[in-house]
């Protein structure tokens, strides 16, 4: 029964994230149609706005590309549905996949076999964060191939320092124009190692929009960054504009003295995301 119904408000979530865009997404792009002066770039805006009102009214999916889910799991050692959260997650996405529904997006790699059910070698996506308690924290983002093609990986000199960091971002979606389908949230990953840089990027991308992070000058970082993102023009689908990006949230690690790792990660208008959390009660809420 556990694992049933927890497999339930997972379907339920992956459902949710294809098909209703989150509150603070949608205040979002409101403010940018309000701020816009470029009537090109309004009307772009009215787009991806009716666009999200349809999907919700009609509980179909936001875009056509439903993405790949990446689960990013915070489980307390004392919780009872820990050691069922990877095949209840599992079977969830296969569920949804027929149900939600998803388009079926996993193919492999060597020979282009596409199994169906958004599942195969390495899938689903999952990224465990252990942590003293009894609640677990389910945070689904559901991220479609055009703004995952845009990520990148810079290893910078320690000598580029925060300069360094800033230029090597407002370079790189520069130079993505409108191909991650902007207006944009850019998640940053700073430290770590290469692959740990990256992760922390994606991770970031789980917050709602407008919330800082908590160290400030990490969260000074991110709305000088913010600023200067929306200063370059790329505008609402790259047809020029004042909103190239929504928001910028930065996550960091620790680094090696001789390396300056940065994560940076995009994420389409279409910010997609919900969470599944499990009370040490039981209880489990979809949000």
């Amino acid at each position: 029964m556990r694992e049933k119904n927890l497999q339930a408000a997972l379907v339920t979530a992956l459902k949710q994230a294809a098909t209703r865009l989150p509150d603070d997404v949608l205040s979002a792009l409101k403010r940018a149609k309000a701020a816009e002066e470029s009537s090109t770039a309004v009307r772009e805006l009215e787009t991806i706005l009716r666009n999200a009102e349809l999907a919700r009214r009609e509980e179909l999916p936001i875009c056509q590309d439903t993405g790949i889910p990446s689960f990013f799991v915070t489980a307390g050692t004392e919780s009872p549905y820990l050691p069922i959260i990877g095949e209840a997650i599992t079977e969830a996405v296969r569920t949804a996949t027929k149900s939600a529904p998803l388009r079926p997006n996993t193919v492999d790699p060597i020979t282009g076999e596409n199994p169906g059910d958004n599942l195969g070698r390495g899938m689903p996506l999952i990224d465990w964060e252990i942590v003293p308690g009894g609640e677990i924290s389910i945070d689904i983002l559901p991220k479609g191939g055009g703004s995952e093609n845009m990520s990148a990986l810079k290893i910078l000199l320690p000598g580029a320092g925060i300069p360094g960091i800033k230029r090597a971002v407002v370079e790189h979606v520069a130079a993505c124009g409108g191909l991650p389908c902007p207006p944009t949230i850019v998640g940053v990953g700073i430290g770590g190692g290469g692959m740990e840089t990256l992760r922390l990027g994606k991770r970031a991308l789980v917050r709602r929009i407008g919330s800082r992070h908590p160290v400030p000058a990490v969260a000074a970082l991110e709305a000088e960054l913010l600023e200067l993102l929306n200063e370059i023009g790329v505008g609402p689908m790259g047809l020029g504009g004042k909103t190239t990006v929504l928001s910028v949230h930065l996550e960091y690690a620790m680094r090696h003295p001789a390396s300056l790792p940065v994560g940076i990660v995009m994420q389409c208008w279409a910010d997609r995301r919900a969470r599944v959390r499990i009370f040490p009660d039981g209880r489990i809420e979809v949000s």
